[in-house]
């Protein structure tokens, strides 16, 4: 068709090499612009709400907003003991701040597994320095629609109260003479 047109132009004496030039930009434009948009897969909506999931449960923690924290999890057992260090800490540091950096998605059907990496501070008082903490965890979600937290593996930022008395070393004993 462009050619065609271009052969009239000649006809009429129209034809230099900047008309042709446009004429292929005009049709490049015309042809190269679809209307038609964007749409996700429904995998790329999972992700988004694991994300969401992820992003709500580090936030709750962090506002120390317990419904919140606790909405994320299943009501499991085996869940009770992180709910239990997560309110000494909620009852031990006034000041949180906790961030995610997700390394890696595993998804097996409703089973899902995200591998995080965690850096925080978890301060008493204003004025105290905090203590720094991070490392690796697993977390363990299940769902397609709601992402509930079903179990959590390794390294936790969650139970911070209980790895600090752990690292404190008790005084030595004073030996008597």
């Amino acid at each position: 068709m462009l050619y065609c047109i271009a052969m009239y132009l000649g006809r009429i004496g129209f034809l230099r090499p900047l008309a042709i030039v446009w004429l292929i930009v005009l049709a490049v434009a015309v042809v190269g612009c679809p209307s038609k948009t964007i749409r996700y897969s429904a995998e790329h909506e999972r992700l988004l709400r694991i994300d969401q999931a992820l992003e709500s449960l580090r936030s709750a923690y962090e506002r120390k907003d317990r419904s919140g924290f606790h909405s994320m999890l299943l009501p499991l057992d085996q869940l009770n003991e992180l709910k239990r260090q997560v309110e000494m800490d909620f009852e031990a540091f006034p000041a949180i701040s906790l961030e995610f950096t997700t390394e890696r998605v595993v998804i097996e059907k409703d089973d899902i597994d995200v591998f995080i990496h965690w850096q925080g501070t978890w301060k008493r008082d204003a004025n105290d320095m905090g203590l720094r903490q991070r490392g690796h965890a697993r977390l363990q979600w299940v769902g397609t629609h709601s992402i509930l937290l079903r179990g959590a593996q390794g390294d936790l930022p969650f139970g911070m109260k209980t790895k600090q008395m752990l690292s404190e070393s008790p005084s030595p004993p004073t030996q008597l003479r």
